[in-house]
């Protein structure tokens, strides 16, 4: 029997899903059933109830994986703190991101941090919001990089920064002459706005409705490129992370107008399942997105 093995077998019972599983450790879905068999085949004993259509462990893999993770966590830190002793940062870093953060905040880091560590792999992956969670949670990926993070007992969240929030508008838009806005000017405005369970149009819904104010959502996308491409046709104004939008105020698509209402920001934060082992190259990267 192999670590390998019983890490797999760790994976399925996380995930539910031989696919997820495959994927994780880089095998095919027949590798993750043979070695699921050959565990049953060493152990005589029925792991998993397939008769069954949900995913269901029996008595004896219950305790399998008890004790498989157990040994893995052990594997995993006497590996981490051996690298640490001989000074080694490499391997490969997963990361899940949001459209926004990825295409925008995370190239700078990404950049600077192969810089010094050229021998660590970054692999990063473009999600919604909840497929982010469900991934660091499946184990799917080491790091999640989420907006507004919501508290998950079985998460640790790492604070980023705060991006200052901004209304865009066409360039010859009524708006786009004012140094500054106040929210209630956007009572019946044509609204571009995120799909209602993207955390940051929640979080927007919150506080236009404590303003008493009420927008006109004319479109609802779940990225922040094709809410910018709406606005650029003039076809309503939103509300955006400033620093999503450099590029197209630099080359005049967009205007960027700041808003008066208290401090809007938008809370950035890393995330990672709870009682994971860090290796030396993701405390290393989660520290370079710590850096300003």
């Amino acid at each position: 029997m192999q670590i390998e093995s019983l890490k797999v077998f760790c994976d399925l019972t996380e995930t539910e899903s031989f696919t997820k599983a495959a994927q994780i450790n880089k095998v095919t879905q027949s590798a993750v059933s043979q070695q699921i068999s050959s565990l049953e085949r060493l152990f005589k004993a029925l792991l998993i109830e397939r008769s069954k259509k949900k995913f269901r462990l029996t008595r004896e893999g219950q305790v399998l994986y008890d004790y498989s993770k157990q040994i893995i966590q052990t594997y995993e830190s006497l590996e981490s703190k051996l690298q640490q002793i001989q000074n080694i940062i490499s391997g490969t870093v997963r990361v899940a991101t949001i459209y926004s953060v990825g295409l925008h905040d995370l190239p700078p880091y990404i950049k600077r941090f192969l810089k010094g560590y050229p021998t660590v792999n970054v692999h990063v992956e473009y999600r919604r919001a909840n497929q982010v969670y469900d991934d660091v949670l499946s184990n799917v990926v080491d790091l999640g990089l989420v907006a507004y993070p919501s508290r998950d007992s079985k998460l640790e969240t790492v604070p980023l920064r705060k991006e200052p929030l901004v209304l865009i508008c066409h360039p010859q838009h009524a708006f786009a002459k004012s140094k500054s806005i106040k929210l209630k000017s956007l009572n019946g405005q044509k609204f571009i706005g995120f799909e209602p369970d993207i955390p940051t149009r929640k979080a927007l819904d919150k506080v236009l409705k404590t303003q008493g104010v009420q927008v006109n959502h004319v479109m609802e996308f779940d990225n922040i490129e094709t809410v910018k491409r709406a606005v650029e046709i003039d076809a309503g104004v939103s509300i955006v992370p400033q620093g999503t939008i450099l590029q197209e105020v630099a080359k005049q698509t967009l205007a960027q107008v700041p808003i008066e209402d208290g401090n809007l920001y938008r809370p950035l934060a890393a995330i990672y399942k709870k009682g994971k082992v860090l290796s030396p190259a993701v405390k290393q990267f989660l520290a370079a997105l710590k850096e300003k």
